[in-house]
């Protein structure tokens, strides 16, 4: 099976300090990995003001992960992105071919 180019873009609480929103990124580096896929980037954007309130958040940490895997692989992240209490919002882009 070939593996595919993604970017997951995710929001974290603005109240998590530098430390706990590396916390995050690094779980869900993990669970890349986990199920067969590598991580070319995960960076931490500055805190920025939201457009609208999601969740009673009026702002949120920002982070960016590039990675590779196969097909299945952003059906099971979205799944546990979706039930983890750290994310306030995501989205998961294939990139590429």
């Amino acid at each position: 099976m070939d593996n595919r180019k993604y970017e997951a873009f995710y929001i974290v609480p603005p109240s998590l300090n530098d430390e706990e929103v590396q916390g995050v990124a690094n779980h869900f580096k993990e669970v890349v990995e986990k199920n067969g896929g590598t991580v070319e980037s995960a960076e931490k954007w500055e805190k920025r003001k939201l457009a609208y309130e999601i969740k009673g958040h009026r702002e949120g940490n920002y982070v960016l992960m590039k990675f590779e895997g196969p097909a299945p692989l952003p059906n099971e992240l979205n799944r546990l992105m979706r039930i983890n209490d750290s994310i306030v919002r995501h989205r998961i882009d294939k990139i590429g071919k």
